[in-house]
């Protein structure tokens, strides 16, 4: 590990040295260095876990914080770990107390409470046209850019090849007519065609299904629900009838999302239609790299997944200086992006910068970040959500039909939307 950890370290340093010239200098004067020509002053970023190995995490940013002050040095930059537990509420805290970070890490769907509580601060300055449009969109409220995007999550169909080609079917599913074909005849050898969890949250299940189908959760105000359409009827019925023709697990309305162990790993499941890379990998582990195959985002009428920015937003304790744009740019470019990215297995969040290609599994992930969507952004997301994934499991259980699960999940988050 600790070799590892050096050349991890070595590798960021070299991609930092040219990070410097990749950010432009705000256009401000407030507390600028007039010997460098740029702000000056202190900024504090919180990060979270987005490397899992903590040795491994620790090392990464503090050889990023060092990288920065020696191209800043007008700039005393200090990037501080918190844990993800209790995060928005920390994160409030601090911001009520005026005691809290310049820069946090954030996720699409709490940046609008913040910024209708006052909490954020523009960040339009420090914005690049190499970032994907999908993670400036889920930076953007009320027409305001509030973040940079660091790195992106995505999610792609993986399959079970052998599994396929004994049912007799040659070419992997593509599009939920597929899925419906496929299903009698993979049926007949004693497999279960897809992997479900109603327990997991709804941007890695019924989510991408009702975005398929051309659907969304919520109006275009964001004042009322969306979901209780022809399209969203469409999206849970695809699910429903795929669980009463057995090719959803039968526990799939309370089943955990888990791959490890699961029907996935012991040859019982066939694919997992929203998997992230590290289910990927875990499939190869138990089955072998060939029998694993990792495909497009799924087809309905639009083709489109579920795929997630970590957004670098500015506080309202930033100071009006210009230094907390300076980091934001450094910490989003594409050299720092693309070390981010080999420390962290996530994706960078920008088209002029890729993946390690040394991983053959992250050049189809990659790929699938062209179709994707980061969620529903609302300042009620989280509590729809909860609400509506009740009434899903209701219809897989067969205890609603589908018009009245809906129904009944509208009438229920639009009480919360108006309360």
């Amino acid at each position: 590990m600790k070799s590892r950890l050096v050349a991890s370290a070595t590798l960021l340093t070299l991609a930092f040295a040219g990070c410097s010239g990749n950010a432009a200098t705000p256009g401000t004067t407030a507390g600028t260095d007039t010997a460098g020509g740029e702000p000056s002053g202190d900024v504090t970023v919180w990060m979270y876990p987005v490397i899992a190995d903590d040795a491994a995490s620790q090392t990464f940013w503090a050889d990023a914080e060092s990288a920065f002050e020696a191209d800043h040095p007008s700039i005393d930059l200090t990037i501080e770990l918190q844990p993800w537990a209790g995060r928005d509420e920390q994160v409030a805290t601090a911001i009520a107390s005026n005691t809290g970070p310049d820069l946090v890490l954030l996720t699409p769907d709490s940046l609008p409470g913040f910024v209708d509580n006052g909490g954020l601060k523009s960040l339009a300055d420090a914005q690049d046209p190499a970032f994907l449009e999908s993670a400036v969109t889920a930076a953007t409220v009320d027409g305001e850019i509030y973040a940079v995007p660091l790195y992106h999550t995505v999610i792609a169909p993986v399959y079970n090849q052998p599994l396929f080609e004994a049912a007799g079917i040659t070419e992997l599913p593509e599009t939920w007519d597929d899925l419906t074909a496929a299903a009698p005849a993979l049926a007949a050898n004693g497999i279960t065609l897809m992997d479900y969890s109603g327990v997991a949250t709804l941007n890695m299940t019924y989510y991408p299904f009702l975005w398929q189908a051309g659907g969304s959760v919520f109006a275009d105000d964001g004042e009322s629900v969306a979901f209780n359409s022809d399209e969203g009827r469409a999206a849970l019925q695809l699910l429903v009838d795929l669980k009463n023709a057995n090719a959803l697990p039968a526990d799939a309305a309370t089943k955990e999302n888990t791959v490890e162990g699961s029907g996935l790993t012991n040859g019982t499941i066939a694919m997992t239609p929203m998997a992230v890379k590290a289910d990927a990998a875990t499939l190869q582990t138990a089955l072998g790299e060939d029998a694993v195959a990792v495909g497009a985002p799924l087809t309905g009428e639009e083709q489109v997944t579920f795929g997630l920015p970590g957004l670098l937003a500015r506080t309202s304790i930033s100071d009006d200086d210009g230094t907390a744009e300076v980091v934001a740019q450094y910490l989003s470019s594409a050299e720092f992006q693309t070390s981010l990215s080999e420390a962290s297995g996530y994706f960078p969040a920008r088209t002029d910068a890729t993946a390690d290609s040394s991983d053959p599994l992250n050049a189809p992930f990659q790929a699938a970040l062209e179709y994707a969507r980061p969620g529903e952004v609302n300042p009620h997301s989280r509590q729809v959500m909860a609400a509506l994934s009740a009434h899903i499991q209701a219809a897989l259980q067969g205890t609603k039909t589908v018009e009245q699960a809906l129904a009944d999940a509208e009438t229920e988050c639009n009480a919360i939307l108006q309360s």
